[in-house]
């Protein structure tokens, strides 16, 4: 029997629409500036990537804002609290999924519920992401953007360098989680179901 589950408003896939394509540009433009050869060459002409990447930080910025806020004033923040209860047990016995039970086609330990739509797993690697992971990338990149606003030294450190440094890593980091996020996606029934769940807002529960 197939239940529908209504787990993704309007809202939350518009955002993560938005979040997803800025923050795509942001990892393409920021290789562009980050590989520029010394005679000038890269990917995408530096005067361009220039633009695009600041215009799709600014949105990715005003975007984050607005996930903040909806988690604030609507249930979705609910799916966000609570990860720290039995969280070693519970991680393992997601990741031995993961491993093997997937392969053998167990049930899933964490089944998705209206009150519950992520598995421990996501839930800690989603809270760290978006609540950890983004506001330092944000807060390192409008930095950088505005580079009067660092300090001139830390520990005899310059503070540009410690700023571009700390950008770069999270940017690495998100990247390897968007990787990581798009794979677990193709786990569904088929490997297109999560994504259909995404653009439609529907979540098909087998019982």
């Amino acid at each position: 029997m197939t239940k529908r589950l209504y787990l993704y408003p309007v809202w939350v896939r518009l955002w993560h629409l938005l979040n997803a394509v800025s923050f795509l540009l942001l990892v393409l433009t920021g290789i562009s500036l980050h590989f520029i050869t010394s005679e000038g060459n890269s990917l995408i002409r530096f005067d361009i990537s220039v633009v695009i990447h600041n215009v799709a930080a600014i949105i990715l910025t005003f975007n984050y804002g607005y996930f903040v806020i909806g988690n604030i004033v609507s249930n979705n923040g609910k799916h966000y609290k609570n990860w720290r209860k039995n969280l070693a047990a519970n991680l393992w016995k997601q990741g031995m999924y993961y491993a093997v039970g997937i392969f053998k086609k167990e049930s899933h330990p964490f089944p998705v519920t209206e009150d519950n739509k992520f598995n421990p797993l996501q839930k800690i690697s989603y809270v760290l992401a978006m609540y950890l992971g983004m506001p330092l990338l944000i807060i390192s990149g409008l930095g950088l953007l505005f580079p009067e606003t660092i300090a001139y030294t830390v520990f005899n450190v310059s503070g540009l360098v410690l700023t571009a440094m700390l950008h770069i890593t999270m940017g690495f980091i998100l990247s390897l989680f968007l990787l990581i996020h798009l794979y677990t996606c193709t786990l569904g029934e088929k490997p297109l179901t999560l994504f259909k769940g995404m653009i439609k807002g529907y979540h098909d529960s087998h019982d």
